[in-house]
């Protein structure tokens, strides 16, 4: 393909809105577009205009399975007032182009589907199977994620590249995400009189005071470092002069190998048991969201490949490994499939990513087509 195709097929997908919704526009597109190159890909449709899309090519005569995956969503604009350009029409100015989703994720997204295009036009073939997974929902749940864990996508899958945007750095660690919400109930009465009823809103203080250091414990992981915990929404109340009998919080937790899951809700569990048991308060746990953290040994063969091959396409910059908090789609494939070897590797610009004014860099899209090419190869050939 000519370069200017390539940054049509990005311009394409940035005026798409799939702001947390309508990705079957962009996955008949993407579908559209790979029937171009004799890939026919399955467009699984769910919920409206949700919709995943799956593609492949390959002799499958190995075992060998290597998965691009990427989201078809966005984040929400924002105050479109504090854009420079129009955010569902792609602008490029010198070597940026701006628009919603250039950088997380349409233009790693861009990448995989036109490196699988290009290495199917040049009639290279792998041994084993090369798998693109197009999902819904990353930005808010990831249904598109866990539908296509559920239909055994990622069972066979041994190695998997992320295109979310990484500046060309290799992230091969990220921590988890565990949302959750405590409900408080109490019982209201006339403000007149608070000794007569239960403030709800001491009951969520009773936990908040707890939680400030409920996790001091909790080991650091050598690679993704302390764990980390937030409050980020509280209400409670509806009248000035009355008692409350209900209040919320939400919390956002991100764990890693050294402190799971699991350890991290039960800690929680436990601590809101016995502010129960001890006190007048009544809370109640529920866990919104349960995102695993991803690892690959830095030292592996894969890791390694990968960063090789991109310090050879971004040769003015030094490449290196490195970790995030923020989880992405491979949450939900590694919880399915603990054996895929998953990395993080996309195009510029990270920082960019949810902002205003979003944009990605030509150059460093066009580089990651050519490195998702090569890191292809390179698997295969061992």
């Amino acid at each position: 393909m000519r370069q200017q195709e390539k940054i049509k097929v990005l311009e394409d997908l940035i005026a798409i809105e799939s702001v947390n919704d309508h990705e079957l526009k962009v996955a008949e597109y993407l579908a559209k577009f790979l029937e171009r190159f004799g890939i026919k890909a399955k467009i699984d449709r769910f919920d409206g205009q949700r919709a995943n899309l799956i593609a492949e090519i390959g002799e499958k005569q190995t075992d060998q399975v290597f998965c691009l995956t990427g989201h078809q969503d966005t984040v929400a604009v924002g105050d479109q007032v504090k854009w420079k350009t129009d955010p569902f029409k792609a602008t490029i100015i010198g070597e940026r182009i701006y628009g919603r989703g250039s950088a997380d994720m349409k233009s790693g997204l861009a990448a995989e589907i036109i490196a699988l295009a290009e290495l199917a036009e040049s009639g290279w073939n792998p041994p084993g199977t090369l798998r693109l997974l197009a999902t819904a929902g990353e930005e808010f749940g990831t249904p598109g994620a866990y539908r296509l864990a559920k239909q055994g996508l990622v069972d066979d899958v041994n190695a998997m590249v992320v295109g979310e945007p990484t500046s060309g750095q290799v992230v091969y660690a990220h921590a988890g995400t565990i949302n959750y919400q405590i409900q408080s109930f109490g019982k209201s009465v006339h403000s007149s009189r608070p000794e007569a009823g239960i403030n709800a809103i001491s009951g969520l203080n009773a936990y908040l005071t707890v939680e400030k250091h409920l996790f001091d414990q909790a080991p650091r992981d050598p690679d993704l470092g302390a764990f980390k915990h937030s409050i980020t929404m509280i209400s409670g109340g509806s009248q000035i002069n009355i008692i409350p009998d209900q209040a919320v919080l939400f919390g956002n937790l991100r764990p890693t190998p050294a402190f799971p899951n699991q350890k991290v809700i039960q800690l929680i569990k436990d601590q809101v048991s016995a502010i129960n048991g001890q006190s007048r308060f009544q809370l109640q746990f529920k866990l919104l969201h349960n995102f695993y953290p991803v690892k690959t040994a830095a030292d592996d063969l894969f890791v390694q490949t990968a960063a090789a091959i991109s310090a050879e396409h971004f040769a003015d910059q030094v490449i290196g490994l490195t970790t995030i908090n923020g989880a992405t789609d491979a949450s939900v494939f590694v919880e399915r499939n603990p054996r895929i070897k998953a990395i993080v590797l996309g195009p510029d610009a990270w920082k960019s990513a949810h902002q205003n004014n979003e944009f990605t860099t030509l150059p460093s899209f066009l580089a990651m087509i050519k490195i998702y090419r090569d890191l292809v190869k390179a698997y295969f050939s061992v």
